[in-house]
């Protein structure tokens, strides 16, 4: 395999990466409007005259982004090109430019229209299914050279069920979180895990957050338990046992850096380091449906 399309492919995922931390950076600072209701330029502008945090914080997210499409365009290309063959290739090249498209459009939309909270709720969830795109992509480059293996699994019934359902139900939790910054509702609960002690949420931002809480609550719980189930009977197959072993760290990770995010008043570090274990875990739980989907196409053969 090319080194340069490796190069690539690594470049791409971490310019993916940076893409969806910059844009919660943007949700996290309040700097939506930093370029007014103007898009693409910043207020009507090519070189801003008015420089402020927010206009800085928003058109870096915005060059970023513009980058990074390129970038993605280019890489799926040269990955047609070069591993048209494999399966996935296609499928994942389309979904990385689709739903990177349709991110800045919902950001573009956003700055010039405005747009209700249960509609930027899914900015965040759209920028992950095109950041796991690219991911898996670059999984498949490296997997041609045998540096990842992902067909000798054999994957029963119930393992699949966790690895369909999870990735789902991720998405919910995903949206919640979402939901949760574009509410404005992150400190409406000042105590962990309760509402003020023992209380009962009883305005909407206190049900918004936690309801968010209850669900990675149970996200917590059913990566526990596949684990559980992998380490007795998948530690021989490897991608399964340790793709599951990563999810459990990464979702303590989250639980964590979300407990941090309300008692240090949403310090910005831990705000951004919730955004990024959420990306990895999703990212390596569409690695596991990867896996998931070529065992059952290997038994229909």
């Amino acid at each position: 395999m090319q080194r340069g399309l490796k190069v690539l492919s690594v470049i791409t995922t971490l310019a993916m990466l940076f893409i969806l931390l910059g844009g919660a950076l943007v949700t996290k600072t309040g700097s939506g409007m930093g370029c007014g209701r103007s898009w693409p330029l910043c207020h009507g502008e090519l070189i801003p005259s008015n420089i402020t945090p927010e206009l800085i914080i928003e058109l870096a997210h915005r060059v970023v982004t513009g980058v990074g499409g390129f970038i993605v365009l280019a890489l799926c290309i040269w990955s047609w090109i070069a591993i048209g063959h494999i399966r996935e290739t296609k499928f994942l090249s389309i979904m990385s430019l689709v739903f990177l498209v349709l991110q800045a459009l919902l950001g573009a939309g956003a700055v010039v229209w405005g747009q209700s909270d249960i509609i930027m709720a899914l900015h965040f969830g759209v920028s992950l299914v095109s950041f796991a795109s690219v991911l898996l992509l670059t999984l498949l480059i490296f997997e041609v050279d045998k540096k990842l293996d992902a067909d000798n699994v054999s994957i029963r019934k119930p393992m699949r069920g966790f690895i369909y359902g999870t990735l789902a139900y991720s998405f919910i939790v995903v949206y919640s979180g979402a939901f949760v910054r574009h509410t404005e509702s992150s400190l409406a609960c000042p105590d962990v895990p309760f509402c003020y002690g023992t209380n009962m949420p009883t305005q909407f931002n206190e049900w918004v957050q936690m309801a968010h809480r209850m669900a990675a609550g149970l996200i917590f719980v059913l990566i526990l338990i596949a684990f559980i189930h992998a380490a007795k009977h998948y530690k021989d197959q490897k991608n399964i046992y340790y793709g599951w072993l990563a999810s459990l760290v990464l979702v303590c990770l989250q639980a964590l850096s979300g407990v941090l995010v309300v008692y240090t008043k949403l310090s910005l570090f831990f705000s951004l380091s919730h955004s990024l274990f959420i990306s990895c875990l999703f990212g390596v739980l569409s690695y596991l449906v990867m896996v998931a989907s070529r065992d059952k196409k290997k038994k229909r053969i």
